[in-house]
């Protein structure tokens, strides 16, 4: 059991002040969806937690199973089974899919065998309806949006972590690659239990990822929490907290 907590974090980027005092928690076998308007700190919330550099805690503490990790490096954070998978993953020519899986494995299992690497990724690879020549091409180079998305999915396979921030991974997608990348994402929730963030501006995702908890975020704070029901009103009533049914409670 591992337990993602983000308590009373306020963050700024370039002198502006983007999460004011937020908190959150999420364990093992949970699956949170956090919804809310553009700008209002969705995305720099999930650099933070990864260690982006860019950004400023100003106060308050994430910790992982209780430890303080606020100023851990982002390669230790993914070393405790933090992954993030990207709105927007960079290109990185010169470093194909397979040597950066491989390295990054073997740097993080000692019994690392080759024979049962080339087996895992082929299978993932097929499984997510991926072009094998994929992987032996420049991470993400010449890749389409959706192939971009498809690929952080097959890194979450790799590299098996154990808390997944998944950040608008459904953006851009087609029909076809949106049911491709929910369902895998589900096979593995399925089979390793485990804790999942989602952040989503559509209902379409949550259709495939099951949510167990919908928060509605504005101005840099999570103001809003209610069962995935909550995600059909949205829907109709957009963000006005004044329609909102009786399954939302208000967040301190």
């Amino acid at each position: 059991m591992h337990t993602l907590k983000i308590k009373d974090l306020t963050v700024s980027v370039e002198n502006k002040t983007i999460l004011k005092n937020f908190n959150l928690e999420i364990k093992s076998g949970e699956i949170h969806a956090i919804m809310g308007p553009n700008g209002t700190g969705k995305s720099t919330l999930s650099k933070v937690i990864m260690g982006d550099s860019n950004y400023k805690v100003e106060k308050g503490n994430i910790y992982f199973d209780d430890k303080e990790i606020n100023n851990m490096p982002t390669d230790e954070r993914a070393r405790l089974g933090l992954f993030l998978g990207y709105q927007m993953p960079p290109e990185i020519e010169g470093v194909s899919n397979a040597d950066f899986l491989r390295a990054a494995i073997h740097n993080k299992d000692e019994n690392f065998k080759l024979y049962d690497f080339i087996k895992k990724i082929n299978t993932n690879v097929e499984q997510l309806s991926m072009d094998k020549q994929m992987i032996h091409r420049g991470i993400n180079e010449g890749f389409s949006g959706g192939e971009r998305k498809k690929n952080e999915i097959l890194q979450m396979y790799m590299l098996e972590p154990n808390t997944i921030i998944l950040d608008e991974i459904d953006s851009g997608l087609d029909v076809d690659s949106l049911r491709v990348v929910g369902e895998n994402v589900m096979k593995y929730y399925e089979k390793e239990k485990p804790a999942i963030l989602l952040i989503t501006h559509y209902q379409r995702l949550l259709d495939y990822i099951k949510p167990d908890y919908v928060h509605i975020m504005k101005e840099g704070a999570i103001v809003k929490t209610g069962d995935k029901n909550l995600v059909s009103e949205i829907e109709k009533y957009g963000y006005d907290d004044k329609k909102l049914g009786t399954n939302v409670v208000e967040e301190n």
